[in-house]
C-alpha cells in the first residue's frame, strides 16, 4: 500500500511560466546564455512543433528525439548549464550528440543558428497557443494564421476573445465544439502550475486515495509517474488501482467530492479537475496485470525504453498487461511489480533509480545499492530555532527545548543547532563573539536525552571569506557555511570562493550546496570535480537539504559525490519543529542519488558521529 509523507505544512506551489515564447527566448539568447532546465525544455519543444509543422517525414524521429530531450531537461535534478560544463550532457538519457551540439552553442555564445533556421517565419503566437490541452502544431499554425494573433504576447487572451466573438467557429474544420474545446482549455491553463514541489503532489495524492480506500474492492492503489519517482517536482498526479470491479472504481473516482469536474472516463482510465486546474488520472487493473501496469507508467520513459530494449534481446515485449513472448505470442501477466522484473532475469529495480542511469545492468549483475531508509536516520544537523542571535536572515519559530523534545518524538540521538551567524553589517567583532557564547550557553542549558550540538550556518561572502572571525568559529562545535548572496558569479570566481571558505578551521558541512531555490533561482556555477577533491581531502560533508524548495545537493550531483568518495549530511534546515518532518524528502533525493546508509553521516550513532566530527582534517 501507499506511504505518503506526512508533513504538508507551508507548501508551496511551483508555477513554471515562460513569459516570452520559445521563438522570443531564441531572439533573447544574447542576454540569457544560462537559460534555466524549464526555458530549454519549452525551447524543445517548440523546436519538435516546428518540424511538425513542416511535416516531412524525415521529421518523425527527429521530433520524438526533441520530445524526449525535453522531457529529459525538464526532469533533471542539476540544471544543464552545470552538467554542460562538465561535459556529460550527453550522458543524460535522450540527450544525443547533436542536440548536445546545439545546446552547447547556446550555452557558449547564446544564440543557435540550427533552431533559428528551423523555425524562421514562424508566428511566436503559434508556440503559445501550443501550450493549450488539444491544441496541436498545424491547429495552433491555423488559428494564428488565420485570426491575425501573430504576437506571442497576450495570444492565449486574444484566442479565447475570439472565441467569444464566435471568430473560431467559423473557421474552416473547426465549428461550436471546437470552440467550446477551446474556451474550457484555456480556462483551465490560466493560472494552471505546469509542475508541483513533490510535498503538494503528494497531498493531492494522498486525498483522493483516502477516498478510494473507502471502496473494499479496491485492493491496491499507488501513485505513478514522477510522483512514485519522488522527482523534486510533478505534473499531473497519476494513480493506479487494482480492483475487482473495474466500473465501480472508476465510478468511485469520478465522485470523488473535491473536484472541478470530470475530464473524461473511459473502461480503465478516467480523469478529473481539482481546485487549482489541476489534472488527476486514474487507471483501474485486475489484480493479475497491476505488477505490469506499476512498472509500465511508473516511468521514466527512459528507463522503459532501455527495458524494452533489454526484453527484446531476449525475444519480450512489454506493456502495461504483461510481458509478450514474441515467438508465441503468449502473455505472462504479473501481480507484483518485483515479479515482472524477475521474470526479466532483473532485481527489482526502486522505482526513484528509473532513470536509464545504469539501473537496468546493476540489476542484471545484482549490484543495486541498498538505498537509505528514513529509519536510518538519526539526527537533523541543519535547525534554526527562535534563539535571537540578531541574524540579517530569517529566525526560527521554536524553541530550543521545543526543538529537542520533536527530535526525541523522531528518536534522533543527536541534532544541530545551525542558526544564521549574526549580522556582520549591524555588529563589531567582539559582539559577533559575545553572541556565539550566548548561544553556546543556551544550547548547553537544554534538557534533552538527546545530544544538542551548538552550530551555526555561516555566510560565505563574495570574496570567500566568512562573515564570522576565526575566534567565533572555534566556539562552535562546527561550522556550516552557505552562500546567500552574489549567486551570479561566474564559475571560476566561485570556484575559488567557495574552497577559500572551506578552508577555514572547525568548517564541517556546506550546505545546501547549488544554492537553488525550485522555480525562483538557478543554481550557482561550480567546478564540482575540484569542490569534492577539497572536501574529500579535508573531510568536508555535502548537505542533501530537505526543504522542498531546495533539495539540494540535487541527486545527481549527490551521485557524483559519492563517486568521488565525499560524505554527505541530510538537514530538514527546519525555522520550526513541525518542519523536522520534511527529512523524508531529503531522504528521497538521496534516494535517486543511489546514496546507501553508508554515505549518508546522519546515520551514525552518537559515538561514531563523535569520531567522525573530531577527526583531523
Amino acid at each position: 500500500m501507499l506511504f505518503i509523507h506526512s508533513y504538508y505544512c507551508n507548501v508551496t506551489i511551483i508555477t513554471y511560466t515562460c513569459i516570452e515564447s520559445s521563438l522570443c527566448i531564441i531572439k533573447l539568447m544574447k542576454i540569457h546564455k544560462k537559460m534555466s532546465n524549464m526555458e530549454i525544455a519549452e525551447l524543445l519543444r517548440a523546436v519538435a512543433s516546428a518540424l511538425q509543422l513542416k511535416g516531412a517525414s524525415e521529421n518523425k524521429f527527429r521530433i520524438i528525439a526533441y520530445q524526449r530531450a525535453a522531457d529529459a531537461i525538464e526532469h533533471l535534478s542539476s540544471e544543464a548549464k552545470d552538467v554542460y560544463d562538465e561535459g556529460k550532457l550527453t550522458e543524460i538519457a535522450g540527450i544525443g550528440e547533436s542536440i548536445a551540439s546545439h545546446l552547447g552553442e547556446i550555452f557558449k555564445s547564446g544564440k543557435s543558428k540550427h533552431f533559428s533556421s528551423i523555425m524562421k517565419d514562424l508566428p511566436p503566437s503559434m508556440f503559445e497557443l501550443t501550450k493549450l490541452p488539444g491544441i496541436g502544431a498545424k491547429r495552433a499554425h491555423k488559428l494564428a494564421t488565420e485570426l491575425k494573433i501573430t504576437s506571442d504576447k497576450n495570444a492565449i487572451k486574444r484566442l479565447e476573445k475570439a472565441a467569444k466573438q464566435g471568430r473560431v467557429s467559423h473557421l474552416e474544420g473547426m465549428g461550436e465544439l471546437t470552440t467550446e474545446a477551446i474556451q474550457k482549455s484555456i480556462k483551465e491553463v490560466k493560472g494552471r502550475t505546469n509542475r508541483l514541489l513533490l510535498p503538494y503532489a503528494e497531498k493531492i495524492a494522498f486525498e483522493v486515495i483516502e477516498w478510494l480506500k473507502k471502496d473494499k474492492n479496491n485492493k491496491r492503489i499507488d501513485v505513478l509517474g514522477s510522483l512514485r519517482r519522488k522527482a523534486a517536482t510533478v505534473g499531473d498526479v497519476d494513480i493506479a488501482v487494482a480492483t475487482t470491479d473495474l466500473k465501480g472504481s472508476l465510478d468511485r473516482f469520478t465522485k470523488y467530492p473535491n473536484k472541478s469536474r470530470v475530464l473524461e472516463r473511459g473502461s480503465r482510465t478516467a480523469s478529473i479537475i481539482i481546485p487549482g486546474n489541476r489534472q488527476v488520472d486514474l487507471m483501474v487493473t485486475d489484480l493479475d496485470s497491476y505488477g505490469s501496469l506499476l512498472q509500465h507508467f511508473t516511468g521514466s520513459k527512459h528507463h522503459n525504453i532501455a527495458l524494452r530494449d533489454f526484453a527484446k534481446k531476449k525475444g519480450l515485449s512489454l506493456s502495461e498487461y504483461g510481458i509478450n513472448k514474441t515467438d508465441t505470442n503468449k502473455l505472462t501477466k504479473f501481480k507484483k511489480e518485483d515479479d515482472f522484473y524477475k521474470h526479466l532475469g532483473l532485481e527489482w529495480i526502486p522505482p526513484e533509480l528509473r532513470e536509464d542511469t545504469g539501473e537496468i545492468e546493476a540489476a542484471k549483475e545484482s549490484k543495486l545499492p541498498k538505498l537509505i531508509q528514513l529509519k536510518d536516520i538519526k539526527s537533523d544537523l541543519q535547525i534554526h530555532s527562535d534563539f535571537d542571535i540578531e541574524t540579517s536572515h530569517d529566525i526560527g519559530e521554536s524553541s530550543m527545548l521545543e526543538i529537542a523534545q520533536k527530535a526525541e518524538t523522531l528518536g534522533y540521538e543527536y541534532i544541530a543547532f545551525t542558526e544564521h551567524n549574526p549580522s556582520k553589517s549591524g555588529h563589531n567583532e567582539a559582539q559577533i563573539i559575545d553572541l556565539i557564547k550566548r548561544k553556546k550557553e543556551a544550547v548547553s542549558k537544554i534538557k534533552s536525552k538527546v545530544k544538542t550540538y551548538n552550530a551555526l550556518e555561516i555566510d560565505i561572502l563574495p570574496d570567500g571569506s566568512l562573515s564570522v572571525p576565526e575566534k567565533g568559529l572555534l566556539l562552535l562545535d562546527f561550522v556550516t557555511v552557505s552562500i546567500h548572496s552574489s549567486f551570479k558569479q561566474d564559475r571560476e570566481k566561485m570556484t575559488k570562493r567557495v574552497i577559500r571558505a572551506l578552508s577555514y578551521p572547525n568548517v564541517k558541512i556546506f550546505t545546501h550546496p547549488t544554492g537553488r531555490k525550485i522555480g525562483h533561482r538557478e543554481s550557482i556555477e561550480l567546478n564540482w570535480p575540484e569542490v569534492f577533491e577539497i572536501c574529500k581531502k579535508k573531510d568536508i560533508w555535502l548537505e542533501i537539504n530537505a526543504d522542498s524548495m531546495r533539495l539540494d545537493l540535487p541527486s545527481l550531483l549527490v551521485r557524483d559525490a559519492i563517486k568521488a568518495g565525499v560524505k554527505l549530511t541530510l538537514g530538514t534546515d527546519a525555522h520550526y519543529k513541525a518542519g523536522m518532518d520534511n527529512m523524508i524528502y531529503g531522504i528521497d533525493v538521496a534516494r535517486r542519488g543511489w546514496a546507501t546508509k553508508a554515505d549518508i553521516v546522519n546515520t551514525r550513532s552518537l559515538s561514531e558521529f563523535e569520531k567522525m566530527l573530531n577527526s583531523k582534517q
